[in-house]
């Protein structure tokens, strides 16, 4: 495993920090007899079954993490990187291009870098997001991340009828530090509708593709900060809102700042216009939210 984990960060170009520490871990849990077994029987766990219990594998990471004595997030991020050894084979053996597992455990970089900006540990504090990853049920295309589920909801606009149990296709934006340009978007779209129309069985085989995004990012008062020609009211553009909601506080703000918001917003960084916009916005005292959009995909 110790060889599979220095290819893994070399295919991924992980930070030479991040790779030291994270190799450091690992040589700390296997010098222990005990805390090896108990590391390996979690590998094992997940080899013997693709649906295993994934909440109770991070519980025990927890606790190998505490009896190690290393920081749990960087546990977390050492188990997700072991465990995608395990995903490859599984998409091999489903027949899934092995481009998509690259691209899809790209998002083990993108937390990790996330977790060192905002509490500057190399890990990830959010290990449960992986779940629906390592049970290849969300998958990765280019710029954007996506999974199925129920529409939960009625929607009909020119011609296009969703009812609560109709499937959809469900819109995630990772950090990936790069932009949201339209020709990618275009084909992280194009490459979904492919994947999941050609797929056996397909519910979607023969008829319109809605995606779906819950997001801060299609809160519609966003469109009054950004520029016309910006990437992302291009992206907020792209969806029919049809729910929203507006934040109690600002906690939500990390994920453009890439830290905790303490109340001085002079303490968020502001080296780019989104940010420096939205930084003023906070210092009107004007709310912050969510929305929920759909877009039908021709």
């Amino acid at each position: 495993m110790k060889k599979y984990l220095c290819k893994f960060f070399k295919e991924f170009s992980y930070p030479e920090e991040a790779c030291e520490l994270l190799e450091q871990t690992y040589d700390r849990i296997y010098s222990d007899e005990s805390l090896k077994d108990e590391f390996e029987e979690l590998l094992k766990c997940y080899e013997n079954q693709i649906d295993c219990d994934f909440s109770k594998l991070l519980e025990q990471m927890t606790a190998i993490s505490s009896k190690a004595d290393i920081h749990v997030y960087t546990g977390n991020m050492l188990l997700l990187i072991c465990l995608s050894k395990t995903l490859k084979q599984y998409y091999l053996t489903a027949g899934v291009d092995e481009q998509i597992w690259f691209t899809s455990m790209c998002d083990l970089k993108y937390k990790l870098m996330e977790c060192k900006c905002v509490y500057d540990i190399w890990g990830t504090f959010v290990p449960a997001w992986f779940g629906w990853f390592y049970s290849m049920r969300r998958f990765a295309f280019g710029k954007l991340q996506f999974e199925v589920i129920p529409f939960r909801r009625n929607y009909e606009k020119e011609g296009v009828v969703l009812t609560p149990d109709s499937r959809v296709i469900n819109v995630h934006i990772p950090r990936t530090g790069t932009r949201l340009d339209r020709a990618g978007l275009m084909e992280s779209y194009r490459a979904a509708a492919e994947f999941y129309k050609n797929r056996p069985a397909s519910e979607f085989a023969g008829q319109p593709l809605a995606f779906v995004c819950h997001s801060w990012l299609l809160f519609p008062r966003n469109k009054e900060i950004l520029s016309p020609q910006s990437n992302l009211r291009s992206f907020i553009s792209d969806y029919d809102i049809i729910e929203q909601g507006v934040y109690d506080d600002y906690a939500e703000v990390w994920r453009l700042f890439d830290v905790n918001y303490n109340g001085d917003v002079e303490q968020l960084p502001q080296d780019t216009s989104f940010r420096r916009a939205y930084a003023n916005w906070i210092r009107k005292g004007e709310k912050t939210g969510w929305g929920f959009g759909v877009f039908v995909y021709q």
